[in-house]
């Protein structure tokens, strides 16, 4: 039984992943705050938590942000899909222990937002970080020593502030005395009809003795296709208006929008808003010549309609099973599953890691595509 613990939880990528290479696995706690905004500041909340033990601050927390009136839609997301009890799943990373975990976490995984990216370069390690959510997640690594983490954001990141962002990052990642390396991996190389390109970090600790650790390779040769992951009868709801099916057919939108593409644009937290993402162009059905709503047009000497990709589309070229339970509405979906790590590639991550033998388990696991 693998110990999983995850912050920026977003859907459960990582879940995904283990359920899909069917290992057992127990969520020690995930954290993610469903873009929700506080308007006490950080360091009011410190005050008045500093001293309280672990379950008030949890409690004193989690009102916060029910006092806020929203919903944390990531959290129904999560909750409908993984075995997770309220006392385990945080709304906040900035207020988490980690202390109260250190020996119980075999693997810890997470990806901050891109926001978090403005580290000043000083060289400072963990104290250079500090006020980005990157500097929550490093944290937490240290506090808590998992065997094993993950961290995955957006290649840009080496780039960031002419280099000196990923300085500071790797920096901090030699403080936190593990033994780890990175490499930029594609979803489209491990299955998925999507040009997906992260950067994944893999560490682990330095006592566990592994340092010649081997990322997968993937197969650049794999036939994919769109097509292969579409619904076979769609709602009319998602069918595009006349000024919609003129946007995303107008050759001057490309960078925004694609129709029909064979490989998806990487999918991202605003896809099918204001017609950005993957559109496809079908023959429209009978309903569609009486609905005043639905355009049919031309596009490349063709007559038919546009549509939006469905929230289970979406899905599905993330690497999610249709297993998963959508209980949010479409926008709130979009939104998430954009967010979220390749399916696909955290299951061959997983296969190199297990390699490593650093789990007691009796499975065997084998990746294939």
């Amino acid at each position: 039984m693998i110990r999983l613990a995850t912050v920026f939880s977003g859907i459960g990528a990582i879940e995904q992943a283990l359920e899909k290479k069917e290992i057992p696995y127990e969520i020690v706690f995930a954290s993610d705050n469903g873009n929700i905004n506080l308007k006490v500041t950080e360091e009011e909340i410190k005050e008045k938590i500093d001293n309280l033990p672990v379950l008030e601050k949890k409690k004193y927390v989690d009102q916060l942000y029910k006092s806020t009136g929203k919903i944390n839609y990531v959290e129904e997301s999560y909750f409908a899909n993984y075995p997770i009890s309220k006392d385990r799943f945080f709304q906040d990373v900035r207020f988490i222990d980690g202390t109260q975990y250190k020996g119980k976490v075999d693997i810890f995984v997470g990806g901050s937002p891109c926001q978090s990216f403005s580290i000043n370069g000083k060289k400072a390690g963990l104290e250079d970080a500090r006020g980005t959510l990157f500097y929550e997640y490093a944290r937490l690594v240290k506090e808590i020593q998992p065997k094993v983490f993950i961290y995955e954001n957006v290649p840009h990141m080496l780039k960031h502030d002419g280099g000196k962002t990923w300085e500071a990052i790797r920096d901090i990642f030699d403080e936190l005395e593990y033994d780890w390396d990175f490499q930029i991996l594609n979803a489209k190389d491990f299955g998925l009809p999507q040009n997906r390109r992260r950067i994944f970090v893999v560490g682990f600790r330095k006592d566990l003795k592994v340092q010649l650790f081997r990322f997968p390779q993937g197969n650049t040769n794999i036939d994919q296709n769109v097509e292969n992951y579409l619904e076979p009868s769609v709602d009319d709801i998602y069918y595009l208006p006349q000024k919609g099916f003129e946007y995303t057919t107008n050759p001057k939108n490309k960078k925004r929008v694609s129709v029909n593409a064979v490989i998806s644009r990487c999918q991202a937290a605003n896809q099918q808003f204001n017609w950005c993402g993957d559109f496809r162009f079908e023959t429209p059905k009978p309903q569609h010549f009486v609905d005043d709503r639905i355009y049919i047009g031309d596009f490349e000497g063709v007559e038919g309609v546009v549509r939006k990709l469905t929230p289970r589309e979406c899905l599905r070229l993330m690497g999610f099973s249709d297993k998963f339970n959508i209980v949010v509405p479409d926008t709130k979906l979009y939104m998430q599953s954009g967010n979220s790590i390749a399916v696909p590639v955290l299951e061959a991550i997983m296969d190199q890691i297990l390699l490593e033998g650093v789990f007691e388990t009796n499975v065997e696991y084998s990746y294939s595509i």
